[in-house]
């Protein structure tokens, strides 16, 4: 049976008189998410961690399209661990709350790596080994279903993978994926071949949200722990994004077709450094990382220098003041980041092992060895991300941008 809260979304949905496909704007359930610089292990080496990731994200990609790998409308709030934005999300009746990363390249949701796995009324020991690996990162254990809880949005029978050991994972308890179902195929030993379930899928499929939408909104900060974000399930949060949504279909271009790929091009001033190529959006890396041609043009035009102390572009204050719009062309639209949304916010440079002397850009090579093309060839991470309300389309098969109160900010 419906709640009040699916009975609602689900009038408002019929009712709409947009063109479609529909753009759902329901009143809110909110999750809010917080940002949090985790330094547990000292220094964050950020180039390191995105790198990593980025040539696992491409590996994974090429092996799933050649076959090779066996296998209602809410918002929550979100935290930003610099690599990551954690939200917190209840698991069993009564409900344990574990903080999770939300993570748009990977589909499966699992607990284990910080508090362990309460066993409740609700859960289902299925008795089938899971385990996932993310760049340096891994898991590995069995599967559970159980009540997942976020916000006020619940779902039953959520298949869930309890970590027996996981690797690289400090200061959080696993991962809420919200990528496509396609990314969970090959991680339970015997599956559909069409994956497991995700969150988003099920909220649909049990009633709960009118489409397969999730909105996320970014607030840059530039102190180590700020509530920041938000997640919305179902549809769009209009009050956290100006100007007009727009929308471009997922890119049919392997590997990136595999998770939320985008085909653009990027402009640094009025020079094209990235010819229009497939890439991702994704908000488990936290910079922005470009091929390796784009990135050599890129690091010439700016006078930047590599740092070896932190891996990163590093610029003088003067050279800051030249610095030149970066356009990123996506479908006919063009989003500018402003010179402050592409440098490293300077109170916190001491954190990734930077000197308060320097300016740090926030795009680097995306370090797979390989030059613009066709392929996976940028990642718009989370410094995009910030600036830019976005929305990934299951329904429609789209990925949606905006620009917000923060696209301008020179908080950086």
């Amino acid at each position: 049976m419906f709640s009040a809260v699916s009975l609602l979304t689900t009038v408002l949905f019929a009712l709409s008189t947009a063109s479609s496909p529909v753009e759902i704007r329901s009143p809110l359930i909110t999750l809010p998410f917080a940002r949090s610089l985790n330094t547990r292990d000292g220094t964050v080496n950020l180039l390191q961690h995105d790198q990593a990731r980025a040539t696992a994200l491409r590996g994974r990609g090429i092996a799933t399209a050649a076959g090779e790998l066996d296998r209602r409308q809410g918002s929550i709030l979100v935290t930003n661990e610099v690599a990551h934005y954690i939200a917190a999300v209840g698991i069993g009746s009564p409900a344990t709350t574990y903080n999770l990363i939300v993570d748009t390249g990977s589909s499966n949701t699992w607990v284990g790596a910080g508090i362990p796995y309460e066993v409740t009324s609700t859960s289902v020991d299925t008795g089938e080994p899971v385990s996932a690996t993310y760049g340096n990162y891994s898991f590995s254990g069995k599967e559970y279903t159980d009540t997942v809880t976020l916000g006020c949005l619940t779902i039953t029978q959520q298949s869930i993978g309890v970590a027996s050991q996981s690797a690289g994972f400090s200061g959080v308890d696993g991962i809420l994926g919200i990528g496509p179902e396609d990314l969970t195929v090959g991680t339970l030993t015997n599956e559909p071949s069409t994956g497991i379930p995700t969150v988003t899928q099920n909220l649909y499929t049990q009633g709960t949200i009118p489409a397969e939408i999730v909105g996320i909104s970014f607030e840059p900060t530039t102190t180590t722990s700020f509530r920041n974000g938000e997640l919305t399930f179902g549809g769009v949060d209009s009050g956290k994004y100006t100007g007009t949504l727009n929308y471009t279909p997922l890119t049919t271009t392997s590997p990136a077709s595999r998770y939320w790929g985008i085909n653009e091009s990027i402009a640094y001033g009025g020079t094209t450094i990235l010819s229009t190529t497939a890439g991702i959006v994704d908000t488990g890396t936290t910079l922005i990382l470009i091929a390796s041609d784009a990135f050599d043009q890129y690091r010439s035009l700016t006078g930047a220098v590599s740092d070896s102390a932190t891996g990163m572009l590093r610029i003088t204050t003067l050279q800051y003041i030249a610095l030149q719009n970066l356009n990123f062309n996506i479908n006919g639209v063009t989003y500018t980041l402003t010179p402050n949304g592409q440098i490293w916010p300077r109170s916190l440079n001491t954190y990734i092992g930077g000197s308060s002397s320097y300016v740090y850009l926030v795009v680097n090579d995306i370090g797979v060895g390989s030059n613009s093309g066709s392929g996976l060839y940028f990642v718009n991470g989370q410094a995009f991300l910030e600036r830019f309300y976005s929305v990934f389309d299951t329904t429609n098969a789209r990925v949606g941008f905006a620009t917000t109160p923060y696209t301008d900010a020179i908080t950086n």
